[in-house]
């Protein structure tokens, strides 16, 4: 893919999710996602010297997905994948319906 049509998937996925440049799920900003995986905004791992690491850089490495519905970081595809991987979507879906409609039930509110 050029560097021109990455911009335009960029741009689209910006328009799609209101001018946000985070995760729809987590909300986490690209920077974020790096700092979570060891690295600077740069690319650079914050580490490298303290662990031995030599020619390490996120360059190539797609850290958000810009692609679908909404933007998704790197972090919510892997919490995602082990879901699915546990044959548990059924409960994530439940999950999901209790989040939406049984929210007292999962935050309680402290009793005067």
């Amino acid at each position: 893919m050029s560097l021109d049509d990455r911009f335009q998937e960029y741009f689209a996925a910006l328009d799609r999710a209101g001018q946000k440049d985070r995760c729809f799920l987590c909300r986490r900003t690209p920077a974020e996602v790096k700092l979570f995986f060891g690295f600077d905004e740069d690319g650079v791992p914050l580490k490298a010297s303290e662990f031995g690491l030599e020619d390490i850089s996120l360059d190539a490495t797609d850290i958000m997905s810009y692609r679908g519905e909404r933007p998704v970081c790197a972090i919510c595809q892997l919490s995602f994948d082990a879901v699915f991987a546990l044959g548990e979507r059924d409960v994530l879906e439940r999950l999901i319906d209790e989040m939406e409609t049984n929210r007292d039930y999962l935050w309680p509110r402290e009793q005067p």
